[in-house]
């Protein structure tokens, strides 16, 4: 199963923290620096992430699997997408692949314990 994760891009993180709570999204997990923070909801959640001033009011779409990302990256070569190597990252493991328009997605499977 995958749940839907946009990950929105802000110079100033707690300032859309506090916009998205005030939104009515509830608090979830963060990193200890607190340029992560996730922002759960019914039907998937809302990542924000820190990021540079060029970066800010950028969205990139990503999913949070629940399954090894080896598999999703078989399904995809199966399907005739490249996916890049699946990496190791600070809060599990990520992987990326373009879309048929080119579109970099991003699949991630967390360990939470790694970064709360």
């Amino acid at each position: 199963m995958m749940r839907v994760m946009p990950i929105r891009y802000s110079s100033d993180v707690e300032a859309l923290n506090r916009f998205y709570r005030a939104l009515g999204l509830e608090a979830g997990p963060a990193s200890r620096p607190g340029g992560w923070i996730e922002l759960p909801a019914d039907g998937g959640m809302l990542a924000l992430h820190r990021g540079s001033d060029e970066d800010a009011g950028r969205c990139e779409l990503a999913f949070e699997a629940d399954e090894p990302l080896e598999d999703v990256a078989d399904r995809l070569r199966a399907a005739g997408f490249e996916p890049e190597p699946v990496t190791d990252e600070g809060f599990g493991h990520s992987v990326r692949v373009r879309d048929p328009d080119g579109v970099w997605v991003q699949i991630n499977r967390y360990d939470r314990e790694l970064y709360t």
